[in-house]
Parts: C-alpha cells; sequence; structure tokens
C-alpha cells in the first residue's frame, strides 16, 4: 500500500516539477527569441541610416566593400541559434526531470515514513489488544457453556461460576482502563496542567496505594526520598511510582526490601526504585518498556498478574513530564530503575 502510494505521491511531484521547469523554459525561449529578433532589428535600422537606400537594396556582390557582409545577420544564424536553444532548454528540462524522479521518490518515503509507523503502531495496538482480550473472554465463554449444558448445576457451584466470571470482568476492566490510560498519554495534547509538588507527598500517596499488597507478599518498602519541590501532574506522577512499586513487590521473594532515594543533579531530580527482586535477562531490558511485553515465564517461573502495560504506562508519564528512565537489572540481583524528571523552578529542600 505505502509502495504504491509513495509512487503516486512521487509522480506528483514530478508533475508540479514538469509544469514550473516546462513553463521557465518556454519563458526562457521566449525572452531570448525575442531579444535575438530585437538586435537584429536594431543592427538593420542602423545599417539603414549609416548607407543610402539605392545601395542597401544592391546585391552584396555589387557594393564593393563600402557594406560588408557581417554587417547583417544572417537568417540562418538566428534560426540554427533557436534550435540550439531549444536542444539546450530539453536538455536542461530532463536532467531536471531525472533529478527530480530520484529526489522525489526520497522525499515521498520521507514524507509517508511517520505515517507508515502511525499506521504500523496502529495495527499492532489493535493486534496485541485483540490478542489480550481474547484471553478472558474465551476464558467467560466457555465456563458459560459448560455450565448451561450442566442441568445437574446446584447453587454453589453457580455462585462459583458467578465468582470466577466476575474476575474476568474485572480483569477486562483493568486492561480496558490501561488501554485508555496509554492511549491518552500517547495522544498528549494540550491539557497538560503541570503545579509544584512536593515529591514526598506524590511518593507518600503512592506508597499507600501498595501497602496492602506489600504486605500480603512480605515486603517492606523502605522510602528515604528527600522532600523536593517539583512540577508536574499529581495524578500521573503518582501512579508512575504506584507502577514501579507493583512492579518491584511482585517480582521480589518474600521477606525482601523495596528501596526509594532520590538525589538532585543539576535541574533534574533523580529518583530511584531498587529491589531485590528477580532480576532482568539482558535481552528484555530493551524491549521492557513496549506494549503488552512480559518477561519469558518459564525464566521467573511465576504466574504474575497483569497485561505488560504498566511500565509502557510508566515510560509515557516520564515523557509528558520531559524526563527519562533507566533501568539497570541483572538475574538474581534485583532491578533498579531510574528516574529523573526536570525542575525548572528549583528551590532546594522543602
Amino acid at each position: 500500500m505505502f509502495r504504491s502510494a509513495r509512487i503516486k505521491l512521487t509522480a506528483w511531484y514530478l508533475l508540479i516539477i514538469t509544469l514550473i521547469s516546462v513553463s521557465f523554459s518556454v519563458t526562457i525561449y521566449r525572452v531570448l527569441t525575442q531579444e535575438l529578433d530585437r538586435v537584429e532589428r536594431i543592427e538593420r535600422l542602423r545599417i539603414e541610416r549609416g548607407f543610402p537606400q539605392r545601395r542597401l537594396t544592391m546585391p552584396p556582390t555589387e557594393m564593393g566593400d563600402e557594406l560588408p557582409r557581417a554587417y547583417f545577420l544572417d537568417p540562418k544564424l538566428i534560426t540554427e541559434t533557436k534550435n540550439r536553444l531549444i536542444l539546450m532548454l530539453g536538455v536542461i528540462n530532463a536532467v531536471i526531470l531525472a533529478a527530480s524522479s530520484l529526489a522525489g521518490y526520497f522525499l515521498a518515503g520521507r514524507t509517508l515514513k511517520p505515517i507508515k509507523e502511525m499506521v504500523e503502531e496502529q495495527n499492532r495496538f489493535i493486534t496485541d489488544a485483540s490478542h489480550e482480550l481474547r484471553t478472558p473472554l474465551t476464558s467467560l465463554k466457555s465456563e458459560i457453556e459448560v455450565n448451561l449444558r450442566n442441568k445437574n448445576l446446584t447453587l454453589n457451584e453457580a455462585h462459583k461460576l458467578l465468582a470466577s466470571n466476575l474476575e474476568e470482568v474485572n480483569n477486562l476492566q483493568v486492561l480496558s482502563d490501561n488501554l485508555i490510560k496509554l492511549t491518552q498519554y500517547q495522544k498528549g495534547g494540550n491539557d497538560f496542567t503541570a503545579t509544584k509538588l512536593s515529591l514526598t507527598s506524590v511518593v507518600g500517596e503512592a506508597v499507600k496505594k501498595v501497602t496492602n499488597l506489600a504486605k500480603n507478599n512480605k515486603i517492606l518498602i523502605v522510602n528515604k526520598v528527600h522532600d523536593y519541590l517539583i512540577e508536574g501532574e499529581k495524578p500521573a506522577l503518582a501512579e508512575l511510582f504506584v507502577i514501579f512499586l507493583d512492579n518491584a513487590i511482585k517480582y521480589s521473594p518474600e521477606k525482601s526490601k523495596v528501596y526509594l532515594t532520590s538525589e538532585k543533579n543539576g535541574s533534574y531530580v533523580v529518583i530511584r526504585i531498587k529491589d531485590e527482586g528477580i532480576g532482568i535477562n539482558e535481552k528484555d531490558i530493551n524491549k521492557l518498556f513496549d506494549r503488552f511485553y512480559r518477561g519469558d515465564k518459564s525464566r521467573t517461573k511465576l504466574e504474575v498478574p497483569g497485561y505488560g502495560l504498566g511500565l509502557s504506562i510508566a515510560k509515557q508519564i516520564v515523557t509528558r513530564h520531559r524526563g527519562s528512565i533507566y533501568v539497570q537489572s541483572k538475574e538474581h540481583q534485583g532491578t533498579t530503575f531510574t528516574v529523573q524528571l526536570p525542575v525548572k523552578h528549583f528551590s532546594g529542600l522543602i
């Protein structure tokens, strides 16, 4: 599809350039030929004024040496000059069209590249989302169909079925909510409203949201974040740290710790989230922030709930705040996520 569009766009480029080039060539030809005709007329008038009419009407061979032939512009020479001019303009136009075809094809590719990437990204998004939605929907359908065929379904079994179905519905809701969040962050827009925030307040809110999960997994969260003044959207930044803490807790063994630290680095505030978990394989690090990407289950030997959207959302939040994320990890040695957020009006410790 895009190859055909590229060829069509190149053809349009060539058509426009051809029209412009031919128009200029016709204009140049007319101007130069008119100038030749004008010079010829002026030369004839000059000669006519310098010699009697009688002598001018005589054949050149009878006029002696008083009026050399060189005084007359040869009409054949003028015609030959015009023909050569047409040939030169034709060659120039051919060269322009040849160069334009190559340049046009290249520029058409550059023009269509972001559109192609956007369409491919959209197609991947639809494919990935459809794949993730199919799993809970298939589970729902299978359970309902099996139990509908069971004529001896008891009230207790029906209750279990509804509980299972509710769990799948909750999973679908989480997935749809995350997809909406990811789409909104990717879309961007002018609705970004930055306010001055206390970093400890933002991180504290995130820690509060994951406290129960940490207790259930017997994980201790060690919060050593200093109280810096930052700028951003509090709900988005709180969600950012919830995502990192949630991942750290899920992939850490019981009775381990998750550390939160911060420091000032120039015009940035650097926040680190370090865990003592299973770590990340080196080949997986570059794919961590890809949508729906999850590590190899056979390697982790863990059934961790989720759809692989959290880190994609986190990256979009950081990008929205003009920051950056770095990952350091080794298998069985824990993982450290480093977030850098710019501070335009940094005022040090509050």
